[in-house]
């Protein structure tokens, strides 16, 4: 089964510009790791300051390793205390 995440940020502000550079490294490492299928993290159109998630990994292992790397990243450093809203279910596609 793949493993699909999606949800959002809520970004201060005050963070905002330094969040959006980070993000870029964090996309093209996320995109080149083994087993992502898609990762798009898009500004919302409708709500000023979010940040809209969507992952999908082929399967529990590929999104453990995504999980780890991430949280190990400079953007884990970068967004520290931003909370996600995230919902996290296995589909297949």
């Amino acid at each position: 089964m793949n493993i699909k995440l999606e949800g959002y940020l809520d970004v201060p502000a005050s963070r905002w510009s330094v969040v959006l550079t980070a993000l870029e490294t964090h996309t093209e490492k996320t995109r080149a790791e083994a087993g992502c299928i898609k990762f798009d993290v898009t500004p919302c159109s409708e709500v000023e300051h979010r940040l809209l998630v969507s992952e999908l990994f082929v399967d529990q292992t590929s999104f453990d390793a995504h999980q780890t790397r991430a949280g190990n990243s400079d953007w884990a450093k970068i967004s520290a205390g931003i909370p996600r809203h995230y919902e996290i279910t296995e589909v297949s596609v």
